[in-house]
């Protein structure tokens, strides 16, 4: 058996190779995106009749001007042939497994993951680990938890196969060797349940002293790890002190239970409170945590934080299920030359740049044509040029570029997102999204909704004034777009709602996954369209005078 600090040795020395070609392709940026459009089309069009279009060694000019920009919608007949039928109709390099995802407001889409997309991710990989050893080197002292993304219960019988699990993104010699570090077994998600593999996820992670990172997406999904150990502490207690599943040794069966007594008692004198204290004793080896930490994940980051200080922090820079756009590198988050071709749609002139072409200060949506094959494909992120490493663009995540637009207002996500980072907002209290609601008015029509979380044992009725502020001011805020000051007085939108809710967070987690989208994939959001009805939830909330609209 190799040892957690022999395979976090071994593992260092393997990425390095990868980092040195990553800093090569930073002194001449075009040339290594010119070379990987042409590898990347040369693979597509092998299986799509498309050479006549792709003439001229490949130019991204000639691709540019034939090629549309795309959506999922544009691809999903293909995908779903090449599913069912096995036959390559989006590129040669062959199919792995399918990826689902539900991004944050849509339902389950299929990415394929092929040979040479995966190849992709191993050319982001690589030198993000190699500079995350040299910059928290304390994390090759132990065992590390890389999230899982669980699907739906519902979901469970299609197989193991396309679990969204982020060790399947690491190349075979990788993943063996990543394997001997992990804290939690990948097998946790062949659990019959979400609650399940949630419960055997935090045994494991409860048993392993000497854990050092803990790597997620969503900032909040960890925060409901941790709150479920409070909420679990009894049954986590009497697991690890047996070694024993317990009541869930049938749907648990496939692994073996951790044990660990000294962790063990500590749950079980533990009140549940999430105490940073508890936490620093219960893995006093933690030396990173890696989250969301831009736009709206900010809030949720900086309380992850507060939770776990005794470890550095680290914000994921931009990587969808569909593509990686930028690595942590250093300081910044750089775009990864090394892995897709990379265009980006300027938001104030609507031109399409490549890589090599943007311009400090610039806010552009990122367009990648990746070997899975998909090509010019819009991910729906806005970000801003912050600065360059040689020659490689520095990008920061500002929010998703979708827009909600009810009634022709066209609001998008960062108008949002400003309006929440210049309010003031107490410490009791926090703000989860903003539901551009097709029935959030009290008559059950159009209106944006301010949803703030309310913390156990504060009384709605203290915070209805301040709620009445909060939605005056955004109201105020959205009316400086024309659009949306045509819109209220026209009434075609009811006023801005404020609804502060007990446990609001975790009501519009409960509603997002009623609607299809996967756990690990739902994004606290600034903006959010929620067609049709609120939550019940909500809806409960507003029957309870628990919110505010402020009146016209």
């Amino acid at each position: 058996m190799i040892s957690t600090r022999l395979g976090h040795g071994v593992l260092r020395q393997i990425v390095r190779p990868g980092e040195r070609r990553f800093r090569a392709r930073r002194m001449d940026l075009e040339t290594a995106q010119r070379e990987r459009l042409a590898r990347i089309l040369r693979q597509v069009s092998a299986v799509r009749d498309r050479q006549a279009l792709w003439h001229g060694g490949w130019r991204w000019e000639d691709f540019a001007s034939t090629e549309p920009v795309t959506s999922y919608t544009h691809w999903r007949g293909l995908v779903s042939d090449q599913m069912h039928t096995g036959r390559q109709r989006l590129t040669q390099s062959p199919a792995v497994r399918y990826q689902p995802t539900s991004g944050s407001s849509s339902a389950i889409k299929w990415i394929p993951y092929t040979r040479q997309f995966l190849q992709e991710l191993d050319g982001a990989i690589a030198p993000w680990m190699s500079d995350l050893y040299r910059q928290f080197p304390a994390i090759a002292r132990g065992r590390q938890y890389w999230s899982l993304s669980w699907l739906p219960s519902s979901m469970r019988q299609q197989g193991s196969d396309q679990l969204n699990d982020d060790m399947k993104l690491l190349s075979a010699g990788k993943r063996i060797l990543m394997g001997h570090t992990q804290a939690v077994p990948e097998a946790v998600a062949l659990a019959p349940t979400s609650d399940d593999a949630m419960f055997a996820t935090a045994a494991c992670l409860t048993g392993a002293p000497d854990l050092a990172v803990i790597s997620v997406w969503s900032p909040t999904f960890a925060l409901g790890l941790l709150n479920n150990l409070g909420r679990w502490r009894e049954e986590l207690a009497e697991v690890l002190h047996l070694g024993s599943w317990g009541p869930r040794s049938q749907a648990l069966s496939h692994l073996e239970a951790p044990r660990n007594p000294r962790a063990a008692s500590q749950l079980a004198s533990w009140d549940g409170r999430c105490d940073p204290a508890f936490f620093r004793e219960l893995w006093p080896a933690l030396a990173l945590v890696s989250a969301w930490s831009t736009a709206s994940a900010g809030p949720w980051a900086n309380e992850l934080r507060r939770k776990l200080p005794q470890a550095g922090f680290q914000g994921k820079a931009l990587w969808a299920t569909e593509g990686v756009v930028t690595i942590p590198y250093g300081d910044q988050h750089v775009l990864a030359a090394n892995s897709h071709f990379y265009e980006f749609e300027d938001a104030t002139t609507g031109r399409i740049h490549p890589s090599w072409e943007l311009q400090y200060g610039q806010q552009v949506a990122p367009l990648i044509t990746t070997g899975s094959g998909l090509l010019r494909y819009r991910l729906g992120d806005l970000v801003e040029v912050t600065g360059f490493m040689d020659q490689l663009p520095c990008l920061q995540f500002l929010g998703r570029s979708n827009t909600v637009d009810l009634v022709g207002e066209k609001m998008d996500a960062v108008t949002i997102q400003q309006w929440l980072d210049a309010t003031p907002w107490p410490g009791a209290l926090q703000p989860v999204t903003v539901l551009g609601a097709a029935q959030g008015g009290t008559d059950g029509r159009p209106a944006y909704v301010l949803v703030v979380n309310l913390p156990e044992g504060e009384d709605p009725a203290n915070w209805v004034g301040q709620a009445r502020e909060w939605a005056l001011s955004l109201d105020a805020w959205l009316s400086q777009s024309f659009h949306y000051r045509l819109a209220r007085d026209l009434d075609q939108l009811t006023p801005v709602r404020c609804m502060c809710i007990h446990n609001a967070h975790d009501h519009y987690l409960n509603a997002c996954k009623e609607r299809g989208m996967i756990e690990g994939d739902i994004k606290v959001e600034s903006l959010k369209h929620w067609p049709g009805k609120l939550p019940t939830a909500f809806t409960a909330a507003s029957v309870a005078r628990k919110e505010v609209a402020h009146e016209a």
